[in-house]
């Protein structure tokens, strides 16, 4: 299961704009605009973002909803929801909906890591049963993944994995996938890196951590029949060590990722655009390196319903090289399980539905 980290208030409006030739006008100016200053590395203002109404329905989008099929049973009522149907209705022809699935390994003991049926089963056989749809799972490094873990125990673990002492585990996982015909999965090894939630965290050591992630990508992709992507998954802004300090290297890297809260650090969207280590820096990082960006967690978290955020963060996310968007739902993050944020559930469905 995630454990939440980092977000904060947002600032900034989209305006929806009637008219098919205003439209597209303002498309190209909004591509123009992303072309010139999208990815330079100089502080950004928060955008007043000029985009047709729906923009962000583009970028494949999904929500954590649970972890095996807790999860899959409420994807049809997610998508009722998003079009403000009764759950069980139809969704017309081409109606927004629900394509990426996002789960997460437990990470108690290494059978956990080699992928739990319970997980896997009920999440592939969806992607399998959701034509264009994706599969984004968070696979721990080491174990335990949540139990407190003093630097030096880490460090030590990432040596024993930098040495390939853990290699097998991985091997199993990926051939698991491959078996349930999940081969093109978006995996997330060692998410939210550059914190100190988890105990696959790089700050004891980012060497050993950074071998041990290029040892893992070259155990998965050996396998028969995968075409994984491997999502590079910071938190957002300055944690225990700068996540560029993390990065394994290109050849070993799809997507860079980030996790992005409404909370510290940072007061305002325009904080977490500017701040360092922020979505200005990793949009930048991503454009040097040739690779797409992606939002594997976001949600609410400090401020209560808070709809600017949303706003802000669907239109940030509809002006740049965006893979997927997945939200967390659960509270205090989400907007359909949980029923505390009715006005930021209003401005993600106005966004999306």
């Amino acid at each position: 299961m995630p454990v939440t980290v980092l977000g904060r208030k947002g600032v900034g409006t989209v305006l929806r704009l009637r008219g098919a030739r205003r439209n597209r006008l303002l498309v190209l100016f909004a591509v123009l605009l992303v072309v010139l200053f999208a990815d330079t590395v100089a502080p950004l203002t928060a955008p007043l973002l000029l985009l047709p109404a729906h923009a962000a329905d583009k970028v494949p989008f999904g929500a954590f909803l649970g972890s095996e099929t807790d999860g899959t049973s409420q994807v049809a009522d997610f998508d009722d929801w998003l079009l403000g149907l009764p759950a069980g209705t139809p969704a017309p022809a081409g109606a927004p909906r629900m394509t990426v699935g996002h789960t997460y390994l437990a990470g108690d003991n290494w059978s956990d890591v080699e992928g739990d049926p319970a997980i896997l089963g009920p999440w592939t056989q969806w992607h399998q049963e959701s034509p264009g749809s994706l599969l984004v799972l968070n696979v721990p490094m080491l174990v335990p993944n949540e139990q407190p873990t003093d630097d030096a125990t880490v460090a030590g673990l990432l040596r024993q994995g930098a040495a390939g002492d853990f290699d097998a585990h991985f091997a199993t996982l990926a051939r698991r996938l491959v078996a349930a015909g999940a081969g093109d999965t978006i995996l997330l090894p060692g998410w939210e890196m550059n914190g100190t939630t988890y105990t696959g965290r790089c700050g004891p050591d980012p060497a050993d951590w950074k071998t041990y992630w290029q040892a893992i990508v070259t155990t998965m992709r050996a396998v028969p029949g995968q075409h994984f992507r491997f999502d590079f998954d910071p938190a957002r802004g300055l944690q225990a060590v700068p996540w560029a300090d993390c990065y394994p290297g290109d050849a070993y890297v799809d997507i860079i990722g980030m996790d992005s809260y409404d909370q510290a650090p940072g007061r305002s969207f325009e904080d977490y655009v500017n701040q360092p280590d922020g979505l200005a820096a990793q949009v930048a990082f991503a454009a040097a390196h040739g690779k797409p960006v992606s939002y594997p967690e976001w949600g609410l978290f400090d401020y209560g319903d808070d709809p600017a955020f949303v706003t802000d963060m669907l239109g940030w996310v509809a002006t740049h090289h965006v893979v997927y968007q997945t939200l967390t739902d659960y509270c205090p993050h989400g907007f359909f399980a949980c029923d505390q944020n009715p006005r930021s559930g209003a401005a993600y469905r106005a966004a999306l539905g």
